[in-house]
């Protein structure tokens, strides 16, 4: 058994069967030990940053991590930024990242480059394997690491010869770390806050956004008063008819600041205390109002879930959950906009669906449009890196193939990652693109007047338009070999779209709205 089939076979043995893989010459002998290990699935990228964005949105979805498979340094900078979103969804990701062969290092050939630092920017776990004979116990080392509560990014560099070289042995599987449990006291001091009389607002992040932490927060809130939040972008987030409709802190600082206005106490649980996504002149950075307390009971790695349910049971006591009840916007009519072109999701989202939410500016009327759709999961742009929307669909679809997957997606955004199309189209994925054309980079628009610049000219004006030429996606897609269609009217959209969840198997609509700025 060479290095890669020992590095294959642990990996399957711990339950990593996937591989998004973008591969070069360093790499082969991993690509040829495939066939020796049949449990592993291959899955092609055309560009790294679609490798490592299936691999996060593939373990929001399944719980468990994927790998990844990619080419030396330059390989990893090209993925570097969906990895930077699956580390601020703290997703479980094992790297595979080939390396010259030690003998050749030291020649300083044209793709050597410090791997070290750049997975070292990633705040995860980083191993290099030195001989063969290791191969095994580093990846079971790195699937243990990247379940590591709350989960993070395990990046493995696999010089080529350990690859090739013979002795290999395949290790066990190491079991993760369980989360902590947060002490009795802990809840007992939140617990006295919220009995306190004073304005109280409870912010919820990772695996409280799921159905057991959301039921737990609706009947905190119900019995209290306190106000509740959950992070901005969670990674994943049970929603629907039959599930608590917990409101998203705004993205716009202004908007988290009128959300939190009054409070006294800010009783955080899995995510942290909210601040501003950019620096503005003249505005705070923290956005917990001045005055305010803010309490964590539960940090990242602790067990979020068990800590809301003890505080629940604690002041809530025989309270139930005020549940979402089922209700669909009626189907407009007309042509499209950035306002109803939400309605026409909420009226005909799929039962059990998953949403990869990447549509910026134009999604802001998204969730009041589908709280009461059937119970589905939305998976958001954790870390703000955009172009993250089509990969992690693909990793979702992966995951659950009997589960229908909704890309909405903004257009520029799209095409940082366009070529998962083509991924979608090899494997046969059940994603449905809607692709919010509008023809600019809309939320820089508005940033560029939220920053304080003097007033914008044809120079500036330019630099975030998408026009000129106009980009036609159906045909894009198209060329990658996804059905698409083209909608300027609701009843398009909703015709297209229809059609598009009756056929399994990928399909695109190239949706026209015009920009709110």
């Amino acid at each position: 058994m060479n290095g890669a089939q020992s590095l294959i076979r642990t990996l399957v043995d711990a339950g990593v069967d996937v591989c998004f893989a973008n591969p070069g010459t360093s790499e082969m002998h991993f690509v040829a030990a495939l066939d020796s290990v049949p449990e592993m699935r291959g899955v092609l990228g055309l560009f790294e940053g679609v490798v490592t964005g299936a691999a996060d949105g593939y373990a929001r979805i399944a719980g468990k991590p994927a790998a990844t498979l990619l080419h030396l340094g330059p390989g990893l900078g090209n993925g570097l930024a969906n990895l930077h979103n699956a580390r601020r969804a703290h997703t479980p990701v094992v790297n595979v990242v080939g390396d010259h062969a030690t003998h050749h290092k030291k020649y300083d050939a044209p793709l050597e480059s410090d791997i070290l630092a750049v997975a070292g920017s990633l705040q995860g776990w980083v191993r290099e394997s030195h001989s063969t004979a290791d191969v095994g116990a580093d990846a079971a080392a790195a699937v243990a690491a990247s379940m590591d509560p709350p989960g993070r990014v395990a990046t493995l560099i696999l010089p080529a010869d350990v690859s090739w070289g013979d002795g290999g042995t395949a290790v066990a599987p190491i079991p993760p770390r369980k989360p902590h449990a947060v002490a009795p006291g802990k809840v007992q001091a939140v617990a006295e806050v919220l009995r306190s009389g004073e304005p109280v607002a409870v912010l919820i992040g990772g695996a409280a956004c799921r159905e057991a932490g959301l039921r737990a927060v609706s009947r905190i809130t119900a019995a209290t008063g306190a106000k509740a939040f959950i992070e901005t972008f969670p990674a994943r987030l049970e929603r629907g008819a039959g599930l608590p409709t917990i409101e998203r802190l705004g993205y716009l600082a202004e908007q988290a600041t009128y959300q939190l206005s009054g409070i006294k106490h800010l009783i955080v649980a899995g995510t942290k205390s909210p601040v501003s996504f950019f620096a503005y002149p003249g505005k705070p950075s923290d956005l917990v109002p001045e005055g305010a307390q803010v309490h964590t009971l539960a940090e990242l790695d602790h067990d979020v879930v068990g800590a809301l349910e003890a505080l629940a049971d604690e002041v809530a006591a025989g309270v139930e959950p005020v549940l979402q009840e089922a209700r669909r916007p009626e189907l407009p009519s007309g042509p499209l906009t950035a306002q109803n072109w939400v309605e026409v999701i909420g009226a005909l989202l799929p039962e059990n669906a998953i949403i990869s939410d990447e549509t910026n500016t134009s999604g802001v009327l998204l969730p009041n449009a589908t709280a009461g759709a059937p119970r589905h999961d939305v998976l958001t742009l954790t870390g703000g890196a955009i172009g993250q929307g089509l990969p992690v669909a693909t990793g979702a679809a992966v995951a659950a193939p009997d589960r229908p997957v909704i890309a909405l997606q903004a257009d520029g955004s799209a095409l940082y990652t366009i070529s998962a199309l083509w991924t979608h189209a090899r494997e046969n994925l059940d994603v449905t693109t809607v692709i919010l054309n509008n023809s600019a980079y809309a939320i820089l628009r508005m940033e560029l007047q939220r920053v304080g610049a003097e007033s914008s000219g044809p120079k500036a004006n330019a630099l975030l338009d998408l026009s000129k030429p106009d980009m036609d996606f159906a045909k894009i897609a198209e060329g990658m070999g996804v059905p698409a269609t083209r909608a300027t009217t609701a009843e398009e959209l909703a015709e297209q779209f229809r059609a598009a969840q009756a056929e399994p198997g990928p399909h695109l609509i190239d949706a026209v709205v015009p920009p709110l700025l």
